[in-house]
This record gives structure tokens, sequence and C-alpha cells, in this order.
């Protein structure tokens, strides 16, 4: 299982890059990444590694509102797949840390 959550993960990092290169965003990417990161959320995530995987997915997700689209007339649409990279990876890191949350929440509250 955690093999999968594993795999999971690669194919975030590559569907998240080549929809970025691509400027590909469709229902359908947002779809499989909102799924990727739930397998991801329930398979990877240990209890001791909750609290980094928190951090770190506020980090990604305040990351992904920053604008560098603004860049693209400088460095012809850079900014503009940055951008579209960053929010794929928002897309996967934010169901992810949705359930990795609520399972802290439980463990918190059902402990005695």
């Amino acid at each position: 299982m955690e093999k999968v959550g594993e795999l999971a993960f690669l194919a975030v990092v590559v569907i998240a890059v080549l929809a970025g290169l691509l400027q590909a965003s469709t229902a359908w990417v947002t779809v499989l990444l909102v799924l990727l990161g739930l397998v991801v959320g329930f398979l990877n995530v240990s209890e001791k590694e909750t609290a980094p995987f928190l951090i770190a997915s506020i980090a990604l997700v305040v990351a992904a509102t920053a604008t560098f689209s603004s860049i693209d007339n400088v460095i012809g649409g850079l900014g503009t797949i940055i951008d579209t990279i960053l929010n794929n990876v928002a897309t996967f890191v934010a169901p992810a840390a949705v359930l990795v949350a609520l399972k802290a929440v439980y463990a918190l509250a059902s402990k005695k």
C-alpha cells in the first residue's frame, strides 16, 4: 500500500508539471489531482509525519497564491506556467492536508 501512495505522489508531480507546461488545466486534471491527493493523504502520511506534512502543505498552498504571471513580459509565458504548476500542486495537496488534519483531530479526540 505504501508503494501505491508513493506512485501517486510521483504521478502528481508529472501531471502538475505537464499540465502547467501545456496549459492544460481541465476539470479532469483537477479531479485526478484531488483523487491522488486523497490517496497520498490516506496511505502515505503516518501519525509521526502529520505535523511536518501539514506545515509543508500550508507552505505549498500559500505559495500557490502568489502570482508569477507578471514576469510573462520579461520571460514569455514562464510566469503563467509557474502559476499553473503551483495551482496544480495546491489542488493535490489541499485534499491530502484536509484528510491528514481530520485524522489528527480524530486521533487527538480519541485519546484518553
